[in-house]
């Protein structure tokens, strides 16, 4: 009999973060408000620490009921909470790296006007990413999967007097509609077909049947309609195009929700599906195919970009496309594992990333910045750390994970490993370009005050330059940077995978040979070295030789760094021929043939009934007479009516 852990309060704390702060915030000190939405947060990841000691006497899956929710014939659903190793490795990401990023937010965002609507905000992101992890069903995890779109939507948009920014936010909350249209399509065939959206339920109707392999059936259309919401929420090819855009929104937005939570939850679906996708090889090589071509498509656009969220934004859908790489493969141990890491160095580099806005007045663009290793030598170290961790530098995080990821591709095929070697030479290449733009050479940019304000001089007091950032950001830099240093050794002896192995299955790939599993080790440690060699060459060794080659490359540059010019084609071939013609039909089909009729039409009405009433007012005293006498026929001739049929 398993202990009661009331898993219900891991998601819940944060809830009453929000509301306290939401409500009562505005009328708080800035003190209180931070002091509610860290002990919530922290309350919630002091729960999950809690539920991971408790796990080994458990016996899995672990089920809580919360509450009834749905009674129809045929179907029911209960709001029910689910523990495996699987969720209890998103619960300790969500909450551990959400706390990290709470403490970093207060000293980010304290001067901000609105600092209690960010706090209220940010708790509420975590309760809905909670509940979409902890779910045991698919409804339930819908609730928290459109819970984590609108807390998005609010923290994309959160400067929504920025035209851009608010922009940003209608961008990424349409675009992850377009998904979420295929997660419940998806839904509604489970309910058909299964009769439930439970996955202890589903997934025990499907693992009788067989592997479809001829065409695309049933589980094929399911896995891949699944796969379409995934595209939307964790951006990949087609619906990638609202990730780059939500920069827009605070940093510490940037690291917990397109870095190391929201943006994740596709791949979390992908992976807890995984029963319906091993039956549809037909959708796992969509999955495959989607993941490798976004893991290379994105890397491109990242080495032509000079704001350094854009960087790390076309980083972060490249990762992710990774991650789908490995879960097409069958590898959805090592998917999640580089799910892991990944929070780890990204999150990282995106409050790192930060903390340099914030030591250049507000500065994105890295051609302004240069020089800063001396000036933010701790932001510096920490950013140096995720640079390496993420460009698959041995022994860091991400060697761990992006190497198990290339080793399996390859045991499906040469094709998904090569294209994934030439993603990480790539991703090595402009991670380095970052880290020696901002931090190496001399300072390109304005001066800024002690508060972070911009100026062109120096003050008497000597705050005219670049200043390192409080402990209450340095504090989570160094946690996340120990993270990214010795995170990766858990999937030693892939402990990790035998970890996750009562959800996943034994390995769908074999174990292969070990001499070739070290050659392909050997050539991916190679091939990042060469991407930081490269970038070191270029622009600190010769540094006018990357605008002669930009030069030389001309048009081919220019679609570089214009995206390829997708959000304009997007724009010209869906947005602008779907506002046209949906105005055209609001005002033909709506307005005028809808209201306006509806308007003039009992305009009208009224007036031919005034004109045959107005001849009642004629001033003709007989005529009064004759109205009065009809009006007493008709009232008399009405009681008689009323008598008898009594």
């Amino acid at each position: 009999m398993n202990p009661m852990l009331n898993l219900w309060l891991i998601p819940v704390l944060p809830l009453a973060g929000a509301a306290i702060n939401g409500f009562l915030g505005k009328k708080s000190s800035r003190k209180a408000v931070t002091t509610i939405a860290l002990f919530f947060s922290g309350a919630a990841f002091a729960m999950a620490l809690w539920v991971a000691m408790r796990f080994s006497s458990l016996t899995l899956p672990y089920h809580e009921f919360f509450a009834h929710w749905i009674r129809i014939t045929g179907f029911s659903a209960d709001f029910t909470f689910y523990l495996d190793q699987l969720s209890l490795v998103m619960l300790l990401v969500v909450t551990g790296v959400g706390f990290l990023i709470h403490i970093y937010s207060v000293g980010y965002m304290w001067d901000d006007p609105s600092y209690y609507r960010f706090f209220s905000y940010l708790n509420l992101f975590m309760f809905f990413m909670l509940t979409l992890v902890l779910a045991s069903s698919y409804l339930v995890m819908f609730i928290g999967w459109e819970g984590v779109g609108l807390a998005s939507y609010l923290l994309i948009g959160f400067w929504f007097t920025k035209d851009s920014a608010a922009s940003a936010g209608k961008k990424a909350f349409i675009v992850n509609r377009i998904g979420d249209f295929g997660f419940l399509i998806a839904l509604f065939l489970l309910i058909k077909h299964f009769g439930s959206l439970n996955f202890d339920q589903v997934f025990q109707r499907v693992m009788p049947l067989g592997a479809e392999k001829a065409g695309a059936g049933l589980l094929t259309a399911i896995g891949i309609l699944l796969m379409v919401g995934a595209c939307g929420k964790s951006a990949q090819i087609p619906l990638y195009i609202w990730l780059p855009d939500a920069m827009e929104g605070p940093t510490p937005v940037s690291a917990l929700i397109h870095a190391a939570t929201m943006v994740t939850a596709g791949v979390y679906m992908v992976a807890r599906s995984h029963v319906i996708f091993e039956r549809a090889p037909m959708a796992l090589t969509v999955v495959a195919i989607i993941g490798t071509l976004t893991a290379f498509f994105a890397s491109t656009i990242g080495i032509a970009q000079t704001d350094i969220k854009k960087v790390l934004a076309y980083s972060t859908v490249s990762q992710l496309g990774y991650m789908f790489m490995a879960c097409g493969v069958g590898a959805f141990s090592a998917g999640i594992f580089h799910l892991m890491t990944h929070a780890f160095f990204k999150g990282l580099l995106f409050l790192a990333a930060g903390s340099v806005i914030h030591a250049v007045g507000g500065e994105q663009d890295m051609r302004k910045m240069g020089g800063l290793k001396s000036y933010v030598p701790w932001t510096f170290l920490t950013m140096g750390i995720a640079t390496l961790a993420i460009s698959g530098i041995p022994p860091l995080a991400g060697f761990w994970s992006k190497d198990e990821i290339l080793w399996k591709a390859y045991q499906v095929s040469w094709v998904y490993w090569l294209m994934g070697l030439i993603t990480a030479f790539i991703t090595s290449f402009y991670m380095f370009r970052l880290l020696f733009m901002t931090f190496f050479g001399d300072y390109r940019g304005m001066q800024v005050d002690a508060h972070g304000h911009g100026s062109h001089g120096h003050d008497e007091q000597g705050h005219g330059e670049p200043h390192e950032s409080p402990m209450v950001m340095l504090a989570p830099l160094m946690i996340l940077a120990l993270l990214s240093l010795v995170g990766g050794l858990v999937g030693w002896g892939n402990h990790f995978e035998h970890f996750l192995e009562p959800v996943f299955g034994s390995a769908a790939v074999e174990a292969g040979n070990r001499g070739t599993e070290f050659l392909l080790m050997g050539i991916s440690v190679a091939v990042a070295f060469a991407g930081g060699g490269l970038t070191y060459f270029l622009y600190c060794a010769r540094p006018e030789l990357p605008e002669q080659i930009a030069d030389s490359l001309d048009g081919f540059y220019e679609a570089v760094v214009h995206k390829y010019y997708i959000d304009e084609l997007y724009a010209a071939v869906f947005v602008k021929p779907l506002i046209d013609g949906s105005t055209r039909i609001l005002w033909q089909g709506v307005d005028r043939k809808i209201i306006d009729a509806a308007v003039n039409d009992a305009g009208d009405e009224a007036r031919h009934v005034s004109e045959g009433v107005r001849h009642m007012q004629s001033g003709n005293i007989r005529s009064y007479a004759g109205w009065i006498a009809a009006g007493s026929a008709v009232v008399i001739a009405f009681m008689i009516w009323m008598w008898g049929a009594r």
